[in-house]
């Protein structure tokens, strides 16, 4: 007699989360909204797990705890803008100004950040964020943070470097771009805000209005390329 075959076990609750997505996804998805509501103190992983519609025993399968879930979500507010940079940077000099270059990147770290669940950056500044199970995230910002610095140094002018180091004009810069974390508070940004904070950003490097321009045009061609 064949036996047949067990079914999987139900969720016990209806599934929460984007149309489509993974178990995993809809886990991320679900602490962030519940990061974002109730704050990540407050947040238990039952919580989560009910939100998504699985036991909590399911949701310690693809996470270790709370800390992994906001790890993997930060990371994802910062790693495909470090992705992109590796490659802008690459076509300065040569293909791309350094002041066309950082116009993209602030152009896709403002399209990053618009795009992160439950604008999961107003987390940056929890307390728990300091702790050294954060360092890996947090390495990953400071090098985008350079990143910004190294650009910003050969975008400006002599007489802003005259007066600040690239370390410092970095950290200037990405607290430029990250405005769009509070921006998301109030509204939804679109191409209009990306393309004023990037404009912000050449400003802040001592670019006149005609540089800045060209940069815009330049960062554009870079980007269809």
């Amino acid at each position: 007699m064949t036996q047949q075959a067990r079914p999987g076990r139900p969720r016990h609750a209806p599934a929460s989360g984007p149309a489509g997505a993974t178990a995993r996804e809809q886990i991320l998805d679900a602490a962030a909204a519940l990061f974002a509501e109730h704050g990540f103190a407050a947040t238990t992983t039952r919580m989560i797990a009910e939100r998504v519609g699985i036991r909590q025993a399911s949701l310690y399968y693809h996470f270790a705890g709370k800390d992994d879930l906001l790890i993997e979500l930060l990371t994802t507010s910062v790693r495909p803008s470090l992705d992109a940079v590796r490659r802008i940077e690459a076509l300065v000099p040569g293909n791309a100004s350094a002041a066309a270059a950082l116009y993209l990147l602030a152009l896709i770290d403002v399209e990053t950040l618009s795009r992160t669940p439950h604008n999961i950056g107003t987390l940056y500044l929890l307390p728990e964020v300091q702790h050294e199970r954060y360092d890996s995230f947090r390495a990953e910002r400071q090098e985008l943070q350079d990143a910004y610095g190294r650009l910003g140094a050969r975008t400006a002018g002599p007489e802003v470097l005259a007066g600040t180091s690239a370390q410092r004009l970095g950290e200037l810069l990405i607290q430029v771009t990250e405005v769009v974390i509070q921006l998301r508070r109030t509204r939804e940004p679109d191409s209009a805000d990306a393309q004023t904070i990037a404009d912000s950003c050449l400003r802040l490097c001592g670019c006149p209005q005609p540089t800045i321009d060209r940069a815009r045009a330049e960062a554009a061609e870079l980007r269809l390329a």
